[in-house]
């Protein structure tokens, strides 16, 4: 039978991340997050609900989270559930984890940074699109710059192209 594990949250951190190096010398970071969910009840208010998940982060990407991040971060986080069990003084406790398998930060929209650095880091082969500042009739608004084009090698003639079909990786 056929299983997937795969989860993906994208909330805010509700305190410091917490960064600790196990004995063999590689860091996890836990992630304490808050995932909203608003929606309308039967009668049409306005309700939302919060799921607060505890997430292990481990590796390089462990010591960026503690780095860059801090209470109140937007994160984008994908992984796998975790069932957690143990005992503590005769009694049984358990929880259910998420395992990071990637951490994308995510922007702050303009409000000032404090103390961890960089939010618009290049995470994850994105980097931000530069923002750019127009005035319309006396009013600003924003605008993001195009995105850069693609370069293209026109010097190729596949046309003309004289190797044999079995000579194709595939």
């Amino acid at each position: 039978m056929a299983s997937l594990n795969q989860v993906f949250l994208l909330g805010n951190l509700t305190a410091d991340p917490e960064v600790r190096y196990i004995s063999s010398g590689n860091a996890v970071c836990e992630l304490r997050m808050a995932v909203n969910r608003r929606y309308k009840t039967r009668d049409g208010q306005d309700a939302e609900e919060v799921c607060y998940v505890s997430v292990d982060v481990w590796g390089k990407q462990a010591e960026n989270c503690g780095k860059y991040l801090n209470k109140g971060s937007g994160v984008l986080v994908s992984g796998r559930l975790k069932f957690d069990s143990w005992e503590k003084d005769g009694q049984k406790f358990s929880r259910l984890k998420v395992t990071a398998t990637n951490v994308q930060f995510m922007s702050r929209g303009n409000h000032e940074q404090s103390g961890g650095g960089n939010h618009q880091q290049n995470a994850g082969g994105y980097s931000q699109p530069q923002q750019t500042q127009q005035s319309y009739g006396g009013q600003s608004a924003q605008q993001q710059a195009p995105a850069p084009q693609p370069q293209y090698n026109n010097d190729v003639d596949f046309v003309n192209d004289t190797g044999d079909d079995d000579s194709l990786p595939f």
